[in-house]
Order: structure tokens, then C-alpha cells, then sequence
């Protein structure tokens, strides 16, 4: 039930929460909820493949349930986390890259948002 609520939350809120954000937001609802039942579980869906891990920045991890291939943005005001299609950055290949194997991609970019620009 728990890790339920956990993947529900991540598709209902798409602002690329960190493990307290969710922890915070479900734990009225699910009182024997812990951070560490929450971290475990995204943990285990990032190695499963069924959420993305965000490391845009050494102060947060972030998660995304939108596994499909895509880039971020991050504000450098409100620290907002944006998603960005593909159609924003070059193609970058995945697969056999020179010598090397490359099986994920992460792009970010960072700067001003619309409403921080105004």
C-alpha cells in the first residue's frame, strides 16, 4: 500500500519531489509512513527502471515518474525542476558511443524561469 501511495504521488505531482517533500506530503495520510520506508521504495523503482533519479544539483535528490526521454531545467531563483522535451536538446546516442557503452542520458540545463524572469 504504501509503495502505492509513494508511485501515485509521484505521477499526481510531477514538480520532481526529494524523499522529504513525499515523505512530508504523505505522511498525514499514512501515518506509519517513515523517510526511510520512502527513500527505500524509490530506491527500489529507480533500479527497477520505473522512476528516473535527479541529481541536478549536490544538495537534492529528486525523482521523476516520467521515464521517457527527456531533459530538465532548474531555476536558479525559485530552484523550481521544469521537464523539457527532447525536441529542446540535440539527439544525444545512446548504445555504442566510441569505446564506450552508454545506457543512460541525463540532461540539465539551469537559469531563469518565466515568472523569476519578470
Amino acid at each position: 500500500m504504501q509503495r502505492i501511495a509513494i508511485m501515485d504521488y509521484l505521477f499526481e505531482h510531477k514538480v520532481h519531489p526529494t524523499v522529504d517533500k513525499i515523505f512530508n506530503d504523505l505522511y498525514p495520510q499514512i501515518p506509519t509512513l517513515s523517510k526511510t520506508t520512502v527513500y527505500n521504495t524509490l530506491k527500489l523503482f529507480a533500479d527497477q527502471g520505473a522512476v528516473q533519479v535527479l541529481t541536478i544539483d549536490e544538495k537534492n535528490t529528486r525523482f521523476d515518474a516520467d521515464i521517457s526521454q527527456h531533459g530538465h531545467f532548474k531555476c536558479k531563483i525559485c530552484g523550481e525542476i521544469y521537464d523539457l522535451p527532447k525536441e529542446y536538446f540535440s539527439i544525444i546516442p545512446t548504445g555504442k558511443v566510441g569505446e564506450f557503452e552508454v545506457d543512460e542520458v541525463q540532461v540539465y540545463y539551469k537559469g531563469y524561469c518565466k515568472k523569476c524572469r519578470q
